[in-house]
């Protein structure tokens, strides 16, 4: 099975290896529980770099009180097997002391403005601080040149950028389209937790962006109706509690009035269906 390194010092010891062979860096951050979203993210990463380390840890200070940490799926065998399947050079399995060493509620933390409180931030406020700041942490033990994240959490790939450019981070940010199901489910490590009616009524929220993506297309431009496009598919399906259907700008994540061509816009959805929340995105202009 692929090598896991359970330490910084072990991580940075291959990697500081492969550094001096003239290899690149990639690394691809997940919590585990992989799925074939994740297996694109690191067969994108080993097309850019020369190494592709990926990181598993189920980050505890992303999750807020009553939230899922406890009972995430935890898959380490599979994920390895997953990971080789691939052709990950390596995998990093810290530790919750190994992150954190002071422990969460006296460790230091990243917090990027706006786009932190905004959309997933406003109905999870401190999620992003936790994302922020174990991205960082993972940048700066692994030192990549390349970082490899999935379109599907659109908010947390436009915040590390963000981030990066603000504290002058040298990786390049690669994004991946979202990968789905055949009748159009983004993949996610989260669906496990549906039923089967569940499972039904989740592919709601693709049709409902695929409606909205093709209004615009057909020249709808108030961002308004887009929205009420969102959301009635999403009421209509008796299993989905809808959290938010926003239009907004592809880069600053500000809410539109208009969707103007020239000017990329992404439409975002949030719903629960039972206990499961689940998002995802499409864009609207490019």
């Amino acid at each position: 099975m692929i090598e896991s390194a359970k330490t910084i010092e072990a991580v940075r010891t291959q990697v500081g290896l492969a550094r001096d062979l003239g290899k690149t860096i990639g690394l691809v951050p997940t919590m585990g529980a992989l799925h074939a979203g994740h297996v694109k993210l690191i067969e994108e990463c080993r097309r850019l770099a020369d190494f592709t380390v990926v990181s598993i840890f189920v980050n505890p200070t992303q999750f807020a009180p009553g939230e899922d940490f406890d009972r995430y799926p935890r898959t380490l065998d599979d994920d390895l097997r997953a990971c080789e399947a691939a052709g990950a050079s390596l995998v990093f399995t810290p530790t919750r002391a190994d992150v954190y060493p002071r422990g969460e509620a006296g460790a230091t933390f990243v917090e990027v403005p706006g786009l932190s409180h905004i959309l997933e931030g406003a109905s999870r406020p401190t999620h992003f601080r936790g994302v922020a700041t174990v991205v960082l942490a993972l940048f700066e033990i692994v030192r990549p040149d390349i970082a490899v994240f999935g379109q599907k959490d659109y908010q947390q790939q436009a915040l590390i950028r963000r981030m990066v450019g603000d504290l002058h981070v040298p990786v390049e940010v690669v994004t991946v389209p979202t990968v789905r199901e055949a009748d159009g489910l983004a993949l996610s490590s989260r669906n496990r937790y549906l039923s089967a009616e569940q499972r039904r009524g989740a592919v709601a929220l693709s049709q409902a962006l695929e409606a909205a993506r093709r209004a615009v297309a057909e020249g709808e431009r108030d961002a308004n109706r887009v929205r009420r496009v969102l959301r009635s598919r999403i009421e209509s399906e008796g299993t989905a509690e809808l959290d938010y259907a926003e239009a907004v700008d592809a880069h600053s994540l500000e809410s539109l009035d208009r969707i103007e061509p020239g000017r990329p816009a992404v439409a975002l959805v949030a719903a629960r269906f039972g206990a499961t929340r689940l998002i995802d995105n499409a864009m609207l202009t490019e």
